[in-house]
């Protein structure tokens, strides 16, 4: 009755398969944005109290002020955190980290919902169980109690090593992963070196470390389980043996409803209390692993401000900042200079010299120690390593702003694509990024450089724009793009083209961090400076990225409009309010419909194991069932024979009585160990096929991702090519092992119910 909102739902799925706009809109007040920016307030809070006392900022105190009256909502959350994280922050991380955070991590959330209830629950039935048993036998009750507590024990420290796995684990997943990253990122130097097998055998050697540990921890879940199936006949065959031993006699209804009063504890106590502090010790480790990463420096608040008096300019004054804290020689050092609008600043020097730092700091990257940063007007930011997203070209150079055909065609020419819009077959609609077509690193420089000049910003920091073209694009590009296009903007072009400096505004010089000359170019002339001596040696090569790891959305293209600490673009101009959605497309990937055929089943379970495994596997099943079911068949003999007893119809002291109550004993012992034994068995066993078939497997996926041909990785982005390893591979390893275990064991009870009927 309560559900029949969930009748329409129901109807469409039967006639085909649901879709995510069949699904019904969440409410306002659960949507994962609102509830994740409730979070970041309450963890806002916790960091400055954990500052103003000089201790750790506690993300559990955080959530469960935030959350203590609903469930936990995650994704977007650490989503956010990643977006705001610091050039430095995304050193101490990788990619690989945040997809295994995301996926993972954060899905151990979804899992330790479902039990948590039964820490309270389990203990609290356990009480009235024992209460009700007391009323019908009397204190051998207590016997089977005692044995449910000392199981709650082992299985609370059971919960503890599941802790210390868990985090052991979830480390050598994040090397894994992380390597992983690094060899798709790199695919192309492998291949041309045919270093396939030298990565195949290293993550291979990292995937066995996990599983060691994989291993372990399923095999205490196992013997949960196995406890799940066994320990209420270990309950009732202590009771009854208290019991003979106390002289007791019992009626065959006292038996059957000791029998049903723990059969009730079986799921609250021996299977879901023991999950609850299995998921409780898990999602402990993820929280402290996201905490960690929550607390990783973010970007701080930026620099530009919006001019009341309509005056742009750029000043820095004895700039001094460190890229580690703990380094003890500073990035850049005593930097000082200022750029007015319609002001050309050539920044120059060798390799390693601090110019893409000095972009970074001008962004707010770049934490600062001393000095002063001044800048009025809106930033674009062109960075030296071009970067497109899933798109088509006219969406990634407008990002947001309306188009303007006359602005729009008048930039396509400043940066020289209007022969490669002609080459393209659907011109500028065409699809370039994650599975479009391939662009060029001179073509993707062009877009980026169009993508900032578009936007019509005050300041432009040009990250060495130019090193990616030929020479004849280059001097198109420095003429009517930098000169011309942007004359009337402050420009800091950070360059390796000598040839360019005679046309600049004024040169910055810079060496190991420090300014070496600043001037104009008829001063260094009339100078005497001979500027190529100053960096000869680096001339012809481009700096690398200061930080390593891939760089933030707002290192790659338009600053301002993607940090909300930062003045938004919509802000500083009437006609900045005129924007549009950035139109984002990402290949979707194929996915089989319909039921799931035999062969996968049969691949999976044969992955790692033969046939006589699996046969073995089948064979303790139906034993420990078997036995199972005659502990019940065999105890209904022996409580005819109590029943006897009770109504005086045999004497107890006759030999033949004592031979027959020794005989079902024995016998009755005899099925309680088989089925313990065979418990134990059938739950490790099947969790070592299925976890063995995990192992197999990566290594068969590992092996073909690295054979691939490079087109493959063309189309298909890394965020993909990850989840397979990390959240796929998370379920197989964890998940689908309970899975099949538990569908085992359901099965098991739909034939025992049919049998008693």
């Amino acid at each position: 009755i309560f559900n029949r909102w969930l009748n329409p739902l129901f109807k469409i799925g039967h006639k085909r398969k649901l879709e995510p706009e069949d699904m019904y809109s969440v409410l306002p007040e659960d949507r994962s944005q609102h509830l994740g920016e409730e979070l970041q307030g309450y963890w806002d809070q916790e960091v400055k109290r954990a500052q103003k006392d000089a201790q750790e900022p506690s993300l559990m105190k955080a959530i469960v002020k935030c959350y203590w009256k609903s469930y936990l909502i995650w994704g977007m959350f650490t989503f956010l955190e990643a977006l705001c994280l610091s050039s430095s922050a995304m050193g101490k991380t990788t990619t690989g980290q945040i997809v295994n955070l995301l996926s993972n991590d954060v899905n151990r959330f979804d899992q330790v919902m479902m039990f948590l209830h039964y820490l309270w629950v389990g203990p609290l039935q356990a009480i009235a169980v024992t209460a009700l048993l007391w009323m019908e036998i009397g204190i051998s009750c207590l016997a089977g109690m005692a044995v449910l507590i000392i199981i709650l024990l082992l299985q609370s420290c059971i919960g503890k090593l599941f802790s210390s796995l868990r985090s052991k684990t979830a480390a050598l997943m994040d090397d894994r992963i992380r390597t992983m990253s690094e060899v798709i990122t790199g695919i192309r130097t492998i291949k041309m070196n045919a270093w396939e097998k030298s990565f195949i055998d290293l993550i291979t050697r990292l995937r066995r470390k996990e599983i060691s540990k994989i291993l372990r921890s399923s095999y205490l879940r196992g013997m949960n389980l196995a406890s799940f199936f066994a320990v209420s006949k270990i309950m009732i065959f202590v009771t009854f043996i208290s019991n003979e031993l106390l002289d007791n006699l019992i009626t065959g209804s006292q038996v059957f409803t000791v029998v049903m009063l723990f059969e009730a504890l079986r799921c609250s106590s021996t299977l879901y209390f023991p999950m609850a502090v299995e998921k409780v010790s898990e999602a402990i480790i993820s929280i402290q692993r996201i905490k960690n990463f929550l607390s990783l420096d973010e970007m701080s608040q930026c620099y530009p401000q919006l001019p009341l008096d309509g005056e742009m300019i750029v000043e820095v004054q004895d700039l001094t900042g460190f890229w580690e804290k703990a380094s003890e020689t500073p990035t850049l050092q005593g930097l000082s200079f200022t750029v007015r609008p319609g002001e050309l600043l050539a920044v120059v020097g060798p390799v390693g010299a601090g110019k893409s730092s000095l972009l970074s700091a001008l962004l707010g990257e770049l934490p600062l120690s001393q000095g002063k940063v001044r800048i009025h007007g809106r930033i674009a930011y062109v960075s030296q390593k071009p970067w497109v997203f899933s798109g088509t070209v006219r969406s990634n150079i407008l990002f947001g702003k309306k188009y303007e055909k006359e602005h729009y065609e008048e930039v396509i020419k400043d940066c020289a694509l209007e022969e490669d819009l002609q080459l393209l077959k659907e011109g500028d609609l065409t699809e370039i990024g994650d599975g479009g077509t391939p662009l060029s690193e001179g073509q993707k420089a062009r877009v980026s450089l169009a993508r900032a000049v578009y936007q019509d910003a005050d300041v432009y920091l040009l990250d060495d724009p130019l090193s990616a073209v030929d020479a004849g694009v280059s001097r198109h590009l420095f003429q009517q793009c930098i000169r011309q296009a942007l004359k009337k903007k402050i420009t800091i072009l950070v360059t390796h083209q000598l040839q360019y400096l005679k046309d600049t505004s004024q040169i910055l010089i810079l060496k190991d961090g420090k300014t070496v000359e600043w001037g104009t170019y008829s001063k260094f002339l009339n100078s005497g400076i001979d500027i190529v001596s100053l960096f000869e040696k680096g001339n012809k090569q481009s700096e690398p990225s200061p930080v390593l790891g891939t760089p933030t959305l707002i290192s790659e293209s338009l600053g301002p409009s993607l940090q909300s600490p930062r003045p938004s673009l919509k802000d500083a101009a009437p006609e900045d309010q005129d924007t549009e959605n950035i139109q984002v497309t990402v290949s979707l990937e194929d996915h089989l419909e319909g039921k799931v055929d035999f062969k996968t089943y049969k691949n999976y379970f044969t992955a790692h194991a033969d046939w006589t495994v699996i046969t073995f596997l089948i064979l303790v099943n139906i034993a420990a069932q078997v036995a199972y079911v005659l502990q019940d068949w065999w105890l209904a003999f022996w409580a005819n024979v109590q029943s006897g007893l009770y109504f005086g119809e045999f004497v107890k002291g006759d030999e033949d009585v004592v031979f027959v109550l020794n005989w079902y004993l024995g016998v009755y012992s005899g099925l309680t160990v088989s089925t313990i034994i065979f418990g134990i068995t059938r739950s490790v066993l099947i969790f070592y096929i299925l976890v063995s078939s995990s192992q197999t497997l990566h290594s068969k996926m590992l092996e073909t991702i690295l054979r691939a041909p490079v087109l493959f990785f063309s189309r298909n982005p890394i965020g993909r090519i990850l989840n397979r390893f990390s959240k796929d591979i998370g379920h197989m390893d964890d998940l689908l092992p309970v899975i099949f275990q538990d569908f085992i064991q359901v099965m098991h009870q739909a034939c025992q119910s049919s049998h008693r009927e």
